[in-house]
């Protein structure tokens, strides 16, 4: 086993180096001063440039061929599929290129911190084009080595073995009957009443009361913490977990429950098998498979009625001095449950944020595809919202195309994981009702059970299986979205 011993501590080094660019890329978006950008950049960069150097070096193509003919278990098997999985990845492209995206999208992630609040797509588009000519170029190069198209090339960084073939044709199934249950949902919520949130309700009340939603949902805090940006997000590594929120004064609802969904992320990543720590296959599965987490936790249990239950008193301990009706749990309930097309996909509701998924993934395709250019991306965007929600965003381009972080650094590919993880998620927790009473786990705070299924079928397994292995494995099938949509229809219309 000499030769996959090698490679295995050949891997376990990259993922030291990734672990440093990882909280390298959280401090810039968290702590680092604005005058340290510049360098910063300069630093990742090199940094990524060394990372790929590691994850191409010649000798791996002549050890993966040796350790293939080894006497390996079949969790050595696996794990040797994903380092040459890996491998195969990162040596299609020139170090050049990965240096010169590195800095384009740090120089472009920084400004837009800046230019989105400006509402200044003039400003943004001069970093974005490079952005997107250097992730065009990524993915004509993929596209060649897999023989696939351009955008699937990229798709299949974020989502292995899935298909923009597949995604038309669950998205196309979507919009059958999307909209007519918006339509219902909102015509039946039409005569409720409930009391908003209009007070003040300081960052540090928010902060305090969302470290206690993360304790009961048993975020290990010697492995992780939680600071503010601009855009929320889980980074860090499974032994240090960095999640990140952003808080409105005004409106403490998005908050609390952007907590539980990046809790979510970091469970998930805390929960990954530590024997296979440092190599591919003890990564996540996918980023789908990661978002399923994040909206199993935010959906799935958080906007449920038993789990609001438990929050009401805590939200009372940490707002005394406010209006209590706002808190009541069929109050809560009721804004939590709210169908309201709206422009901001991270604000959306759970029947409307499908759309924004849709419109994004459509201009992703098309950009990288080559039909489409980027400057005529503010066009679409308002033309899809018009199409799919009935909002126009013309010359709103801060609470339209400038909105999300992920086009910045070339994440082209990465948007259908969510609602692929909303399908997940409804499909795991279909299966879990079967072997855990969820709703009297929630009733009497005990998450155990549910934890405990997530690490057996989920968290455990990281990447010894294939995304479709993983779903049929816990749930006796793969990937069903029809269960998505009677998700829906029970929580909303039944």
């Amino acid at each position: 086993m000499k030769h996959y011993n090698k490679l295995s501590e050949h891997y376990k080094k990259i993922a030291n180096f990734e672990h440093l660019a990882s909280v390298a890329g959280w401090d810039q978006a968290v702590m680092m001063p604005a005058g340290g950008n510049e360098s910063r950049a300069k630093a990742m960069a090199e940094l990524s440039v060394h990372i790929h150097q590691l994850s191409t070096s010649e000798h791996l193509g002549e050890l993966f061929a040796d350790a293939q003919s080894e006497n390996i278990s079949a969790i050595e098997s696996a794990s040797l599929r994903e380092m040459k999985a890996s491998w195969q990845k990162a040596t299609v492209l020139p170090a050049r290129l990965v240096e010169a995206q590195s800095l384009a999208g740090s120089k472009c992630g920084h400004a837009w911190r800046t230019q989105r609040g400006e509402n200044d797509w003039q400003g943004f588009s001069k970093n974005f084009a490079e952005v997107v000519l250097l992730s065009q170029e990524e993915a004509s190069i993929r596209a060649d080595a897999a023989n696939k198209t351009p955008y699937d090339a990229m798709l299949d960084l974020y989502e292995p073995g899935t298909t923009s073939e597949q995604l038309d044709s669950i998205f196309g199934n979507l919009k059958t009957w999307l909209p007519d249950l918006t339509q219902k949902v909102q015509l039946r919520q039409s005569g409720q009443q409930f009391i908003k949130p209009t007070e003040n309700y300081s960052t540090k009340q928010q902060n305090a009361l969302g470290l206690d939603i993360m304790k009961l949902l048993e975020f290990d805090f010697n492995h992780g913490r939680l600071d503010i940006s601009a855009h929320p997000f889980c980074g860090g590594t499974s032994q240090d977990v960095r999640i990140t929120t952003r808080y409105d004064e005004t409106d403490f609802i998005q908050s609390m429950m952007g907590i539980v969904h990046e809790t979510g992320h970091a469970r998930y990543e805390q929960g990954l098998p530590k024997s296979l720590k440092g190599l591919p296959v003890g990564e996540a599965r996918s980023m789908g498979i990661h978002e399923s987490q994040s909206l199993f936790f935010e959906m799935q249990l958080g906007r449920s009625k038993e789990f609001i239950d438990q929050l009401v008193p805590l939200v009372l301990k940490h707002f005394p001095d406010n209006n209590p009706a706002v808190f009541e749990a069929d109050n809560l309930q009721k804004i939590y449950t709210r169908v309201n097309p709206g422009l901001i996909r991270v604000d959306a509701d759970e029947v409307t944020y499908p759309a924004h998924i849709m419109l994004r993934y459509e201009i992703e395709r098309d950009l990288m595809n080559g039909n489409i250019n980027y400057t005529d991306i503010p066009e679409l965007w308002d033309l899809k919202m018009q199409q799919y929600l009935g909002i126009s965003t013309a010359g709103n381009y801060k609470n339209g195309c400038m909105q999300d972080i992920h086009w910045t650094d070339g994440a082209f590919g990465y948007f259908p994981s969510y609602t692929l993880g909303a399908m997940y998620a409804a499909q795991f927790m279909t299966a879990m009702k079967k072997q855990v009473d969820v709703n009297t786990c929630l009733s009497e705070q005990n998450l155990k059970p549910i934890f405990n299924w997530l690490n057996k079928n989920i968290w455990s397994k990281a990447s010894l299986l294939t995304t479709d292995q993983l779903v049929k494995q816990a749930t006796g099938e793969t990937l069903n979205p029809a269960l998505y949509g009677k998700h829906l229809q029970q929580r909303y219309l039944s």
